[in-house]
């Protein structure tokens, strides 16, 4: 291996390093606890070196949404791959989406509360992004009923499950009908 392999495999490893690190801070003290002075601190490592991945903490906010994006889209896929027939995977769907809500409540919010400087919703959309739209409307695409355009009805469903995961999280909703409120919305929104 030469010394530039080297030094690039050394790159990305604290890149991982900082990543993972900030995603364990926000899970455990919420984003505002992500500091530059506080993750040089964990990784043992001094600011300038974080600063020489990102160029603060919007830009790891982003590389958390990123990845996150990316669970997303796997978890998502998982979720329906077993699922027999159109109402079973979007059931599945949506408790897949509202499931990844619930145990990345950080990365949750970095992808969709959070400013981490990306572009959703255009076509410099980065690919994670467009991947974890995909993931959603390869299932609801098959359910939006005639007339109605797939891309548009998944994001009314997107919609949906976001209100119904951000809401949970805040404890805005009664804590036993979340089952009740999946099976809702896939009868009143699903053309299954």
């Amino acid at each position: 291996m030469s010394v530039q392999e080297r030094k690039q495999r050394e790159r990305a490893e604290r890149e991982r390093l900082i990543l993972a690190t900030a995603r364990e801070l926000a899970e455990e003290s919420g984003w505002d606890a992500v500091t530059t002075r506080r993750l040089a601190e964990r990784i043992e490592y001094s600011q300038p070196v974080l600063y020489s991945h990102f160029r603060g903490k919007r830009e790891i906010i982003g590389a958390v949404a990123l990845e996150g994006a990316a669970e997303l889209a796997v978890a998502l896929r998982a979720a329906t791959s077993a699922a027999d027939g159109p109402r079973a995977r979007v059931t599945a769907l949506a408790r897949g989406y509202l499931d990844f809500a619930t145990r990345n409540p950080a990365v949750y919010d970095a992808l969709f509360q959070l400013d981490g400087g990306l572009a959703y919703a255009r076509e410099d959309t980065p690919e994670p992004l467009k991947d974890g739209f995909a993931a959603l409307l390869e299932t609801l695409g098959e359910v939006a009923g005639d007339g109605v355009q797939p891309a548009l009805f998944t994001e009314v469903f997107w919609a949906s499950l976001h209100g119904l995961a951000t809401l949970g999280r805040a404890g805005r909703l009664l804590p036993g009908d979340a089952e009740s409120r999946v099976e809702l919305l896939v009868d009143r929104l699903a053309v299954v």
